[in-house]
């Protein structure tokens, strides 16, 4: 009896995908934190902007904390601290 080969499912593919394609990097991450007097997500813009002026590679962030200010009983601004990955160059 012949037996039938197993597909990988939906899931073990997308991982496989994954671990092939975060393998082939090599990455370094500084933590920045970035401001606005608008929101969170300019926050995130404004510091990305900022590092990309001297860095090159940027490939992803991780927000890793969110605090903002108040003035005269309301929010006047917002402070996000993010990680950014880069890759190195080859």
């Amino acid at each position: 009896m012949m037996r039938r080969q197993r597909r990988p499912t939906d899931r073990a593919a997308k991982e496989e995908g994954r671990r092939r394609h975060v393998s082939d990097h090599v990455y370094k991450r500084v933590e920045i934190t970035g401001t606005s007097s608008k929101g969170t997500d300019d926050a995130i813009r404004n510091a990305i902007a900022k590092a990309g002026q001297t860095v090159h590679n940027l490939r992803w962030f991780e927000v890793v904390e969110v605090r903002g200010g108040i003035d005269g009983n309301s929010v006047a601004s917002w402070q996000v601290t993010i990680k950014i990955g880069f890759t190195l160059d080859e």
